[in-house]
């Protein structure tokens, strides 16, 4: 059984009780008409019952017909009310102003039946569809608002596989990429507000590099197995070739660059951390030997949450390192290996890298 359509409202505002009725007889068929007879009395009925649609007369004693339709057109839950003025002021000066005031038509009496009421089912209708465009354009906004975080998962989900890919060739490394990406997110955050940092830590540039950090290892994917998986001490042409990881992982990146029309940040921030995060603050690191404020900032910082992760952790060569030992060689790096401004705001959240670690850690925890 078809449910009938909810009767429309109409709200007649005029001082005169006999010209509501006027417009009740002529409406009143096809329409619920409510009556007010003074402005103020129109502002509580809307306020209250958001008619469909309002017939205003602009002569009334305290508040005229220009005063209500200011008000109601002032109130951004009622602008969108549409507003016919039924008056007996006929020049062009006065239905100029209603206008310009916001109403969407302008009748003069004494009033012809067939004109009002193909009047009011116009606006009526124009009202309809606009609301109707309204909702779809919200529906849209949250359909675009849905899929564009569908794929911003999906670029986390991939950054992360791609990153836990270099990651499997090396089974002693565990959940380091997660908890080098906390690292790096918690070190930029507290440093966005430092003034050698301010104009580039910026909140968009903070969560490309946070999605990005993943992919800081994934050069080893281009590395032998007989070289990554050594248990002993490399030889000087091992580790030359264990250097290459950082070039192997811009080249990947880079050439997945090329695949799109422009490169989104976490994208540039990738490439800089694969390439830049051996680099040390004196100049000493590869693969080009960048000193200072020359590696890029999100190398930088990549440079202090790989390294103390990697003190942390347990290797063939060597066992975990407690969480004190790993701070004390991340200070003594200072100004040598690492930015020194970095090292000092390391040092300030040193328990919160612990509690990242603790958080993430693998079968043995950090100590």
């Amino acid at each position: 059984m078809n449910q009938e359509r909810p009767q429309q409202t109409i709200l007649a505002v005029d001082d005169t009780p006999a010209n509501i009725d006027v417009v009740k007889g002529i409406l009143s068929q096809s329409y619920f008409v409510q009556a007010a007879v003074s402005g103020k009395m129109a502002l509580r009925i809307i306020e209250k019952s958001r008619p469909d649609l309002i017939l205003l007369d602009i002569m009334m004693p305290e508040m005229d017909g220009y005063e209500v339709c200011q008000k109601i057109k002032a109130d951004s839950a009622l602008c969108e009310i549409p507003i016919i003025f039924l008056t007996a002021k006929s020049e062009e000066e006065d239905e100029a102003k209603g206008l310009e005031l916001g109403a969407v038509d302008y009748i003069t009496k004494p009033l012809r039946p067939a004109i009002l009421k193909e009047r009011v089912k116009i606006h009526l209708e124009l009202k309809a569809a606009r609301d109707l465009l309204s909702r779809q354009n919200e529906i849209l906004e949250e359909k675009v608002i849905k899929r564009t975080r569908q794929m911003e998962e999906l670029q986390d989900v991939a950054m992360v596989a791609m990153g836990s890919l270099a990651e499997s060739r090396d089974p002693e490394t565990g959940n380091h990429i997660r908890r080098t990406q906390h690292y790096i997110k918690l070190l930029a955050l507290h440093l966005k507000d430092h003034p050698r940092f301010s104009d580039f830590l910026t909140p968009e540039n903070i969560t490309s590099i946070y999605k990005s950090a993943p992919l800081h290892d994934i050069g080893k994917v281009g590395v032998p197995d007989h070289i990554l998986l050594k248990p002993g001490k490399l030889t000087d042409e091992e580790f030359t070739e264990m250097k290459r990881h950082t070039i192997y992982g811009r080249d990947a990146i880079a050439a997945a660059e090329m695949s799109i029309s422009q490169a989104d940040n976490f994208l540039v921030f990738a490439k800089e951390i694969a390439y830049g995060h051996q680099e040390k603050w004196d100049g000493s690191g590869y693969p080009e030997g960048l000193a200072g404020d020359d590696i890029p900032i999100s190398a930088r910082l990549m440079a202090v949450a790989d390294v103390y992760d990697a003190l942390i952790s347990p290797r063939v060569y060597k066992p975990a390192f407690p969480h004190e030992k790993a701070i004390a060689i991340i200070q003594e790096g200072r100004g040598t290996h690492f930015d020194p401004d970095m090292v000092d705001a390391f040092m300030q959240l040193a328990d919160e890298f612990l509690a990242i670690a603790l958080q993430f850690a693998d079968s043995e925890p950090a100590n």
